[in-house]
């Protein structure tokens, strides 16, 4: 325990030991401070202020032990040392981990390990941050990092053959010319299109009479045995064609 020579306040923590004078008279002549005697059972009554302790020895550490509570007594970059635990390494240090302490080592059966240099809440100011009394300041570019070189020419984005302005009967595509007409050239798939329409056989129905009466308003008011199924609204009367594939089932 040579680690612990010079701390003033020592709080012992004892359960069942057998040797509790030896102990502690072994704790005093290495820190060469005082020693508070405490026992575990008593701990959670005792009244002690935060930060009380420079080092706290437990005798016998368990998972159920309240570390926290240790921490809160310690001072900042105080250390706590355990003589004995149960359980696994692995746990131990998780559990003191979780607590808030840092640096955990075992030598020997033994734990140690320490608090942070600050106190549970403190806070610090930082140095960036903006006084009251301070006007805000305002960041500037320096010149030397816009020099001219470092800027790109706009007229230099664009060659003459993007400056022509382009032939009205370029732009023109099969669905603006105001008629279901392909271009010549049409590559926007209409040509195709009116083709296959072209192979297909029309075949003109009689104006049902429908049973429900609803089938000119749509697919949503029509039966699922409707020949208009598929079919866009129309008015009543009116004379619909449909193609030869739609009188044919899917399967």
């Amino acid at each position: 325990m040579e680690e612990f020579k010079g701390l003033e306040k020592t709080l012992y923590v004892w359960s069942q030991s057998s040797n509790l004078e030896s102990q502690v008279n072994q704790i005093k002549s290495c820190t060469g401070g005082t020693v508070k005697v405490e026992n575990v059972d008593r701990l959670s009554l005792a009244s002690y202020p935060s930060a009380s302790f420079d080092l706290i020895v437990l005798e016998n550490a368990q998972l159920t032990d309240a570390f926290d509570k240790l921490l809160h007594l310690l001072k900042p970059e105080g250390k706590l040392h355990l003589l004995s635990y149960v359980g696994s390494e692995e746990s131990i240090l998780q559990e003191l981990k979780l607590s808030g302490f840092i640096n955990s080592t075992i030598s020997n059966s033994t734990v140690t390990c320490g608090k942070p240099c600050y106190e549970t809440g403190s806070a610090v100011k930082l140095s960036f941050a903006k006084s009251a009394n301070k006007a805000a300041t305002i960041w500037k570019i320096d010149d030397d990092e816009t020099a001219e070189d470092d800027l790109i020419n706009e007229d230099d984005l664009l060659d003459e053959e993007d400056k022509k302005k382009p032939n009205p009967e370029s732009l023109k595509v099969c669905g603006t010319t105001g008629k279901r007409k392909a271009c010549k050239n049409c590559s926007c798939g209409l040509a195709d299109e009116l083709e296959a329409e072209k192979q297909k056989s029309p075949v003109e129905t009689e104006n049902a009479k429908s049973s429900c009466g609803n089938c000119y308003l749509g697919d949503a008011f029509r039966c699922s045995t409707c020949p208009y199924l598929g079919m866009p609204a129309f008015k009543p009367g009116e004379k619909v064609q449909l193609t030869a594939n739609l009188l044919n089932p899917d399967i």
